[in-house]
């Protein structure tokens, strides 16, 4: 049976180019040209041409979401994305590359054609981009509305809600399907980076704070695991916190195997606010109040403005299918942190949130995840530190 057709309009923007940027995409039916699903994204500070491709981006892998067999008409009103992505004009910009690149893998080439239309007819991404520009300009991230509201038949949505994360359950669909019956699985090795110095004080460190390099000991711990998945041998692609201690454990291991390390925002530990660099109980002595919130609601944010755990789950979420939509069947090893690599194991067990204060996450330590084709997800291995005794 063929696919179905899909029309895809996307639109970025910079407000100051660069300066605070967004996007907007939309999916529409081919047919009927109703629009089936809608993204939008503050992505901070960025370029036109930069929020452009993650426009693009976007909308293709929502469009993928409701059917990969589709036939998909991309219309944009940047000639520069159109004549790119349609092979016409040479790629120069280094930023842009690996943009242009991550595009193409989302769908096979011959599903997707691009048009060039007038600003004017690209309205309703235009106006998705300039939701995600105001969220942001308020600190917040674009919400979705919710379907049928303000557009007829609006179906899926794919975007940063500021209050809801991303899907938490990964209940089997079909009962109790044998793995062949799936495909092969995209797994994810989760490496926890090694200590720094902050690590034995069991100080908070989040991506607010002075973003510490690897100790000697944990310099030798990235050692001992990159001997271990060495070993093992059976890691495919290299994925990344961009956060100094990630870097390095990372960059330690992926040398080891001779692989490249790819980085991925989303997975940078969370902002702990005014308690980076305190311990639990100073922080406990100096916000109590803050604390107990804190440890009674994925809501609440650390004291100063930090990041909540229901934030942190969307943005983790967003990487995670990032990377599942880049390395299908692939054994992918990401290199993060505690809250981040604990939420991919809370997501795949379909676990409470206050499940994060009911597991122990060593440094350097390796957990499994394997992901199925119909949605389903299975822990492997949780804490494993045979490799650093």
């Amino acid at each position: 049976m063929a696919g179905r057709r899909f029309v895809v309009e996307a639109d970025g923007g910079s407000r100051g180019n660069p300066g605070p940027a967004g996007y907007g995409a939309v999916v529409r039916d081919g047919d009927t040209g109703q629009i089936i699903a809608e993204a939008a994204e503050f992505i901070g500070h960025a370029t036109n041409n930069v929020a452009e491709y993650r426009g693009l981006i976007a909308g293709l892998k929502a469009a993928r979401a409701i059917d990969p067999d589709a036939a998909v008409d991309v219309r944009m009103d940047s000639k520069l994305v159109v004549e790119q992505m349609s092979g016409r004009w040479k790629i120069k910009h280094p930023d842009m590359r690996p943009l242009a690149a991550e595009a193409g893998e989302v769908f096979p080439r011959g599903q997707v054609a691009y048009t060039w239309i007038p600003r004017e007819k690209n309205k309703d991404a235009d106006r998705l981009a300039n939701e995600a520009m105001d969220a942001g300009k308020a600190g917040r991230q674009w919400e979705p509305r919710a379907a049928g509201a303000g557009t007829a038949g609006a179906g899926a949505t794919v975007g940063a809600a500021a209050d809801e994360p991303p899907l938490e359950t990964a209940a089997p669909k079909a009962g109790w399907a044998a793995p062949a019956d799936l495909g092969t699985p995209t797994t994810f090795v989760l490496l926890r980076h090694g200590e720094t110095h902050l690590t034995p004080e069991k100080r908070f460190s989040g991506s607010g704070g002075t973003d510490p390099e690897l100790s000697e000991k944990g310099r030798w711990q990235a050692e001992r695991a990159a001997e271990a998945l060495a070993a093992r041998g059976s890691v495919q692609a290299v994925v990344a916190s961009p956060m100094l201690r990630t870097r390095q454990t990372a960059e330690t291991v992926a040398a080891r195997l001779g692989l490249e390390v790819r980085y991925e925002e989303g997975l940078r530990e969370v902002d702990f606010g005014a308690w980076e660099g305190l311990t639990f109980g100073e922080v406990q002595e100096r916000h109590p109040e803050d604390l107990a919130a804190w440890l009674g609601s994925a809501k609440a944010r650390p004291t100063g403005g930090g990041e909540s755990f229901t934030t942190l789950t969307h943005r983790v979420g967003v990487a995670r299918d990032k990377v599942l939509a880049r390395y299908p069947g692939k054994t992918v090893l990401v290199v993060s942190h505690v809250s981040p690599i604990k939420t991919l194991v809370r997501l795949a067990l379909g676990a409470p949130p206050d499940s994060l204060y009911r597991m122990e996450l060593s440094a350097a330590s390796l957990c499994a995840v394997q992901y199925y084709t119909d949605g389903n997800a299975s822990v492997r291995l949780l804490n494993d530190t045979g490799h650093l005794r």
